[in-house]
């Protein structure tokens, strides 16, 4: 089997340049992970080179710390992480985190983590320490988390919650008919979806997760999955093209050109009422998390529910 031909605009040009050495350079002397890199992200180079994309940056990038290790309990066929041999937690990874912060000099942070189904918390005890030392590390940068299901479990998910970062996400991944062969078969769609309405009701933190286009979906599937998590108050969405990581994992069903992409973050923003929506080929769920909607209002001040009124009174919510 070979992998089918990217088309033009799926390109991406290999990272280099001062900033992304000396990222990299401050992950390894920390003994850190990030998806970044554990799961080939094309944009790696762009985010960790900063808000312009170039080494000239005067205000910082956007990195993905991936917490508890670089293997996964899980095996979800588009993942490029490792799976199985779970090793024990580093217990000096919250402080290495912080540290790296501020060496590398970000002001906007996502933290994500594989799945710990093999410990007794499923690592949200751990997650929860590494929110708190950022914060109280570094009060001024934003902490975006993109966490497990953990299996559904309320308690673990309010552990996130109690640490209060500035937005939580989760992603669904795929349309409901798709979630598997695309996820573990321990994931689940309305377990995803109960996960983000949980925060939502709990808590007055940004909600936001993120849909894989290229499996096979339907456009009126992608639709519904979106009216699914508006309903659920799911604040912000990114959609883009799932890139085949290997032989081994599912193949490229389709290439949707960039049109479409602007197609859905029209649907998303202006008919569906979400507060922002990334839609393009290359976004990830992290891409460029810093210079997304989420964190233009939180340094104005605004709060979720000023946000998510002015969402509600503007035309297209109507």
């Amino acid at each position: 089997m070979s992998r089918s031909r990217k088309p033009d605009w799926l390109k991406m040009r290999p990272p280099s340049g001062r900033e992304f050495t000396g990222i990299k350079e401050t992950l390894r002397e920390h003994d850190l992970n990030t998806v970044c890199e554990e799961a080939n992200c094309p944009n790696l180079g762009e985010c960790w080179s900063g808000r312009n994309g170039t080494s000239e940056s005067d205000s910082g990038g956007t990195a993905t710390f991936m917490l508890m290790g670089h293997r996964c309990s899980r095996g979800c066929n588009f993942c490029d992480v490792e799976t199985g041999g779970m090793e024990p937690l580093d217990p000096d990874e919250p402080e290495n985190v912080g540290k790296a912060i501020a060496e590398i000099g970000l002001d906007y942070v996502v933290l994500t983590s594989v799945d710990r189904d093999d410990l007794p918390d499923q690592g949200a005890g751990h997650f929860a320490r590494t929110i708190r030392e950022i914060k109280k590390r570094h009060p001024g940068v934003l902490v975006e988390v993109l966490i497990p299901d953990f299996q559904g479990e309320e308690r673990l998910v309010r552990k996130i919650i109690d640490a209060q970062p500035d937005v939580i996400a989760h992603n669904v991944e795929t349309v409901e008919r798709l979630q598997f062969p695309v996820r573990d078969r321990r994931a689940g769609y309305e377990q995803s979806l109960g996960v983000l309405e949980q925060v939502e009701r709990e808590s007055d933190i940004y909600t936001k997760t993120s849909i894989m286009l290229g499996h096979g979906e339907y456009d009126h599937e992608v639709y519904q999955t979106l009216a699914d998590l508006r309903e659920r108050g799911v604040d912000i969405v990114t959609l883009g093209q799932y890139l085949q990581p290997s032989l081994s994992h599912l193949e490229v069903k389709r290439y949707d050109h960039p049109d479409k992409y602007e197609t859905w973050r029209r649907v998303a923003e202006e008919e569906l009422g979400f507060l922002y929506c990334a839609s393009g080929p290359m976004v990830r769920s992290s891409y460029k998390a810093g210079e997304l909607f989420v964190d233009a209002v939180l340094r104005e001040g605004r709060s979720v529910e000023d946000a998510r009124a002015s969402a509600r009174q503007s035309p297209a919510s109507n």
